[in-house]
C-alpha cells in the first residue's frame, strides 16, 4: 500500500512542477512542443530512476560530509549517458533540447529526491518515489507543451490540427511569455480543483 502512495505522490499530490514548483527552468524553456515536452519527461524520469537506485543502494556507505558531492557525480554519471545516446539516436531532437540536457544534473528535483528520499530509503521504495515523480514531472511538460503548441502552431506532437482550417498561429504561445502563461493557469486550475475535493 505504502508502496503506490509512493508512486501516486508524485503525479498529483507532490508533481515537481504544478505544486513543488521545481525545475522550471528547463520546463519553461523546452515546452515549445509536446515531443520536447516527452523527451525532457523521459530523460529526467531516466535519471531519476538511475540516481535513486544507486543513491540508495550506497546510502550507508558515503559519509554524511560527502553526501552531496557523491550524489552529484551519482546523478551527472546518468546524465552524460542520457546525453550520449540522445545525441547518437535521437540527434535533431538532442540539438532543440541543447543545454537543457546536461542542466539536468543540477536539476533540483532530482537533487531533492536523492537527499530526501532515497538517501533514507530502501531501494524499492526509491523505485517508486522515482517513477511518481518522473511519470509527474512528465504528464505536466507533455501537458504544457501540448498546449502551446497546439496554440502556438495549430499542431499537436506535429500533427496537423488547426492549420488545415486557416488557423493564424497565437505566436505569444511558443514564445517565454507563453510559457508562464501556460504554467500559471496549469497550477492555478490543480489548485481549484483540489479546494473543491477537498470540499466534497
Amino acid at each position: 500500500m505504502r508502496l503506490w502512495k509512493e508512486f501516486y505522490k508524485g503525479i498529483i499530490n507532490q508533481n515537481p512542477i504544478l505544486r513543488l514548483v521545481l525545475g522550471t527552468c528547463p520546463t519553461l524553456a523546452v515546452t515549445t512542443s509536446a515531443i520536447n515536452g516527452l523527451a525532457m519527461g523521459v530523460a529526467v524520469t531516466f535519471v531519476l530512476l538511475g540516481s535513486n537506485i544507486v543513491v540508495s543502494l550506497i546510502r550507508k556507505a558515503v559519509p554524511d560530509k560527502v553526501r552531496i558531492p557523491v550524489f552529484i557525480v551519482v546523478i551527472a554519471s546518468f546524465v552524460t549517458a542520457v546525453d550520449l545516446f540522445m545525441a547518437g539516436f535521437f540527434y535533431e531532437l538532442h540539438k532543440v533540447l541543447g543545454i537543457f540536457i546536461p542542466l539536468i544534473v543540477v536539476n533540483c528535483i532530482i537533487l531533492a529526491r536523492a537527499e530526501s528520499f532515497a538517501s533514507k530509503n530502501n531501494v524499492l521504495y526509491s523505485i517508486f518515489d522515482a517513477l511518481g515523480m518522473g511519470i509527474g514531472y512528465m504528464c505536466a511538460l507533455i501537458v504544457m507543451g501540448s498546449i502551446r503548441e497546439f496554440f502556438g502552431n495549430g499542431t499537436v506532437f506535429g500533427i496537423d490540427v488547426l492549420q488545415r482550417f486557416g488557423y493564424q498561429n497565437l505566436l505569444i504561445m511558443i514564445l517565454p511569455p507563453g510559457a508562464f502563461i501556460v504554467l500559471g493557469l496549469m497550477i492555478g486550475l490543480l489548485n481549484l480543483v483540489s479546494l473543491k475535493m477537498a470540499h466534497k
